[in-house]
């Protein structure tokens, strides 16, 4: 009774009062300087882990390069981790696009996070992994959660059933800690206290490699690509993923029905946007995404289409790029790019420089993209590893902590697609004696809506 009155008389003080708003504003900073002072150190300890590369270099089964574009800051980020999870025998690669105002703040989280989140539920042995999966999946689901996992899983539960006898044991269990990593990540997006990711929000490819085993995850619209010989022993592009894209028949009917709308303006026919079910933003370029949570109740989600490949002595190295290079170079010309690099370990550079030499002289009239580029090695001869490796080293650094992030230097998979399809056509301008080709970058984000962060949108009835 005491307390109750005391708390009464102490919120009946003017005085009290007054200093409410300010303690509390108080608190606000404190616990935002506690949550920067934690990141920062969470920052150093990645940078230190060994066989973690996250900037432009390359070790000795992987190469890997970012360049920034001309429009703005880089928003591409990639990361290689060798012996992922206290593994001898595996890698996790990733490459990430961000989008939107704060995108190069959610690839980069993303890049740090997700590796992270994925290996807490890899931390066991093969023959375990599946008990370990029942454990650390359970847990409740809130509506959004349900949505986004019964939506995307509703439409393959009996194809999965009729294909599973096809893979190993171990895939399904890897496959669930795929979908769980992906949804506890755009979890910690929506809370984070410093990102904004209500209009902002990033792609993600990624792949884990165990011994020969490979599985893939992706939202988005970056790709992944497999160089292998074919029977005639000639070396061929193999797409390992899809490009998650609104005007795929079953992300254009999952965003219907969660009252989102699907078209593409007039004038760029060839690219379908997302919108709000009232408003004529932010029109998204893609169905799946981490962040964008102004689209999260309307169809968008982060579910990750999660594919298994096993490794074959014809498979050559994989291929994981952001559309900047997907949008002016086709699956074949990249495998030629990065087949024909005499040094492997510029395989990822030299990749980049042809898809910004492809961007000037076929579109000049356009900024050239963000690019990032992961190539991974497979089935390495340990010789030329360890050659690429040293001259690699010994001709330009990776992984360095003075080096940022925006360095900038000088089987339902449509076969036929060789372009990610976020350029619009080629236009010819036409002058006096000359033409020339000119194309207009498609944003992957149109506008943001007029309205604030915080007020909460209700959902279409």
């Amino acid at each position: 009774m005491g307390s109750c009155l005391s708390t009464a008389s102490e919120a009946s003080s003017p005085s009290s009062s007054a200093a409410t708003p300010r303690s509390r504003k108080k608190r606000a900073r404190r616990a935002l300087g506690r949550s920067a002072s934690f990141e920062a150190k969470s920052d150093e300890a990645l940078r230190k882990i060994p066989g973690r590369m996250f900037l432009n270099g390359a070790s000795g089964i992987a190469s890997m390069f970012t360049q920034q574009g001309k429009k703005g800051t880089n928003q591409d980020a990639m990361i290689v981790w060798e012996n992922f999870c206290a593994r001898s025998d595996t890698v996790f690669c990733g490459v990430f696009d961000g989008h939107g105002p704060f995108g190069h703040m959610v690839a980069r989280r993303v890049r740090d996070s997700l590796p992270l989140k994925l290996s807490s539920h890899l931390e066991v042995k093969v023959g375990n992994v599946r008990e370990n999966i029942s454990i650390t999946t359970a847990g409740s689901m809130n509506s959004e959660d349900s949505l986004s996992l019964n939506l995307e899983e509703e439409s393959r539960a009996s194809a999965d059933f009729e294909e599973r006898d096809n893979y190993p044991e171990m895939f399904m269990g890897l496959k669930q800690s795929f979908l769980k990593a992906f949804k506890v990540m755009d979890k910690e997006l929506r809370v984070h206290p410093n990102i904004d990711c209500f209009c902002s929000g990033t792609t993600a490819v990624t792949l884990l490699k165990q011994g020969q085993d490979l599985i893939i995850g992706n939202v988005g619209d970056s790709r992944a690509i497999l160089g292998t010989r074919d029977q005639d022993d000639r070396l061929i592009a193999v797409q390992l993923t899809v490009d998650l894209k609104p005007n795929l028949p079953r992300e254009a009917e999952r965003i219907r029905r969660c009252k989102g709308r699907v078209f593409a303006l007039q004038d760029e026919p060839e690219v379908a946007r997302v919108w709000l079910p009232n408003n004529d933003s932010p029109g998204l370029a893609m169905a799946r995404a981490f962040g964008d949570f102004c689209l999260k109740d309307f169809g968008l989600i982060s579910v990750p289409d999660v594919s298994y490949r096993r490794i074959t002595e014809k498979d050559k190295f994989i291929v994981l790029a952001t559309d900047g290079v997907w949008d002016v170079l086709s699956n074949e010309e990249v495998v030629d790019i990065v087949a024909s690099t005499q040094v492997r370990s510029y395989a990822a550079r030299s990749l980049v420089e042809a898809a910004v030499r492809s961007w000037r002289i076929k579109y000049p009239t356009s900024k050239v993209d963000d690019c990032a580029v992961v190539c991974l090695f497979l089935n390495a001869d340990e010789s030329t590893s360890a050659s690429s490796s040293k001259e690699a080293c010994n001709s330009w650094s990776f992984n360095s902590t003075e080096a940022d992030d925006n360095t900038e230097l000088n089987p339902s998979i449509p076969t036929s697609l060789d372009r990610s399809g976020t350029v619009r056509s080629p236009v010819t301008v036409q002058g006096d004696n000359i033409e020339i080709e000119g194309v207009a970058r498609v944003d992957t984000l149109l506008t943001l809506p007029r309205f604030v962060p915080d007020t909460k949108i209700k959902k279409a009835t």
